[in-house]
């Protein structure tokens, strides 16, 4: 007994040390990619700006002018809609993708994963490039439109608007809401579907009363997946939206640029950072309010 005991010792002791090794790479990541931007963030938030990279002295007066200054609210507010439509876009649009990929895609479901997937493979900035290329006066909407004789001429609504960055961003992360809701989609017992099937309940008895509820985790984590990049990007309203849809990314970005003012811009990342806890964490109370009722 005794040998036994002292042979899975160094076992038990090496095994140990292996997964400490595994796991020191992603900590040390975590900690000086994540941790320590996320402190450092925290700590320009409250600090004067005097034109150098830390700042000097702690005040909450960057807090203030964020709190005090409707321009912050409106551009915040404009932000959270357009995210909110983007999420609603791509959402709505991604799940009867992952439902067929999930329980009609059959032999060609790797293939079509990997079209689901390919967007990655490309640059963000070309897509949004592209999307430009679209709606731009001269743009293919333009000339499709004039060609078929809808339009005699082109016209400057597509671009530099609000839905242009609404179905620019909705594209760009379409990807990343089809995946979650299709791994959902494909847990969902086929047993389930069966005896709904079994007992009378018609195809879209049996989506409303089983396969919608058991994947609405996964619609939801799409939804957070989405949402929370969209409300800060800067980088699409910039290239394809006009004045009307400056959001707050935009502001964000040129307080740590143009302006130089790195504690204000800190302050309104912080900020930022606080609404979106706030909508994870209702999106979290209502996943499980959900999941205790299914």
């Amino acid at each position: 007994m005794s040998t036994i005991v002292a042979t899975q010792a160094p076992e038990a002791r090496s095994s140990s040390g292996f997964r400490v090794a595994m796991l020191l790479p992603g900590a040390l990541v975590t900690f000086l990619l994540i941790l320590f931007a996320l402190g450092l963030v925290f700590f320009l938030a409250f600090r004067g700006n005097d034109g150098s990279l830390l700042g000097t002295g702690f005040s909450l007066a960057n807090f203030a002018t964020v709190v005090s200054d409707p321009l912050y609210w409106t551009v915040t507010l404009r932000s959270l809609v357009i995210a909110a439509l983007v999420t609603l876009a791509t959402v709505v649009t991604a799940y009867p993708v992952a439902y067929y990929l999930a329980f009609h895609a059959g032999r060609r479901r790797g293939l079509l994963l990997f079209l689901v997937t390919l967007p990655f493979w490309t640059s963000y900035l070309l897509r949004v490039f592209a999307w430009k290329i679209v709606l731009a006066y001269n743009g293919v909407l333009n000339s499709a439109l004039i060609e078929s004789g809808i339009w005699s001429e082109p016209t400057l609504a597509f671009l530099n608007t609000p839905a242009a960055v609404v179905v620019t961003l909705a594209h760009a992360y379409a990807p990343f809401a089809i995946l979650p809701i299709y791994v959902a989609l494909d847990t969902i017992p086929k047993s389930l579907i069966e005896a709904a099937s079994d007992l009378g309940a018609r195809p879209f008895t049996s989506f409303r009363r089983v396969v919608l509820p058991n994947s609405m985790p996964g619609v939801l984590a799409a939804a957070l997946v989405v949402f929370v990049p969209t409300v800060g990007d800067y980088v699409t309203p910039a290239l394809v939206g006009g004045p009307a849809s400056t959001m707050i990314g935009t502001l964000i970005q040129a307080e740590f640029g143009k302006a130089n003012d790195w504690p204000f811009g800190a302050a309104l990342s912080v900020a930022v950072m606080l609404v979106i806890l706030a909508v994870v964490l209702v999106a979290r109370f209502t996943d499980r309010r959900f999941g205790s009722r299914t």
